[in-house]
């Protein structure tokens, strides 16, 4: 019987491939609660300001400015700005939210 090492062993690169997936979602949910620990500073800083929750301008400018990093990155950029578009609605959500309570 051929000895068999981890890098042949298609059971071992899966679970070494899926411990690198378990990371990197864990860092992703840890990005992402620090993104909106800041759009909440920043929702709430609107509020005190009288400044609208959305600003379609800005989010223009993030959306092509997502699109060209994920190009370079090899991501799709129609996935990419989906994935931006979930995000911005709920920092609008969450700024509408600190208006009204404003």
């Amino acid at each position: 019987m051929a000895v068999v090492n981890d890098a042949e062993d298609p059971r071992a690169e899966l679970l070494r491939l899926r411990s690198s997936i378990d990371n990197l979602d864990a860092a992703l949910v840890h990005l992402l609660a620090e993104r909106f620990k800041c759009t909440a500073e920043v929702g709430r800083l609107k509020a005190r300001a009288g400044f609208p929750p959305a600003d379609p301008a800005r989010e223009a400018v993030q959306i092509e400015r997502l699109r060209r990093l994920s190009e370079e990155s090899g991501l799709d950029p129609v996935f990419a700005e989906k994935f931006l578009a979930v995000i911005i609605a709920e920092v609008i959500r969450n700024h509408e939210t600190f208006a009204r309570e404003e």
